[in-house]
C-alpha cells in the first residue's frame, strides 16, 4: 500500500521538528498490514522515555490521522 506509507510519512514529517528539538529523529522502515515499523534515531534511540514517545506520541498521531494503521512497532 504505497499510499498508506506516504500518509504515514507525512505525519512523521509533521512530528519530526519535535523529535529534532530533543536531539532525536525517527525513520520509517516499513508498513506491513497496517503495522508501522519505525527506527528511533539519535537521542530517541537511547532515551528512557522513547517508548512513551513512540506509543503516546507517534502512535496516537498515526491512529488519529491515518486510517488503516493498527500498530506502531519499534525496530532496531
Amino acid at each position: 500500500m504505497p499510499e498508506l506509507k506516504e500518509q504515514v510519512q507525512e505525519v512523521l514529517d509533521k512530528l519530526r521538528p519535535f523529535l529534532l528539538r530533543d536531539g532525536g529523529d525517527c525513520e520509517l522502515v516499513d508498513v506491513e498490514d497496517g503495522v508501522v515499523k519505525l527506527r528511533l534515531l539519535g537521542a530517541c534511540g537511547t532515551c528512557p522515555s522513547s517508548t512513551i514517545t513512540l506509543k503516546a506520541g507517534i502512535e496516537r498521531a498515526l491512529f488519529e490521522e491515518v486510517p488503516g494503521v493498527v500498530e506502531v512497532e519499534q525496530v532496531f
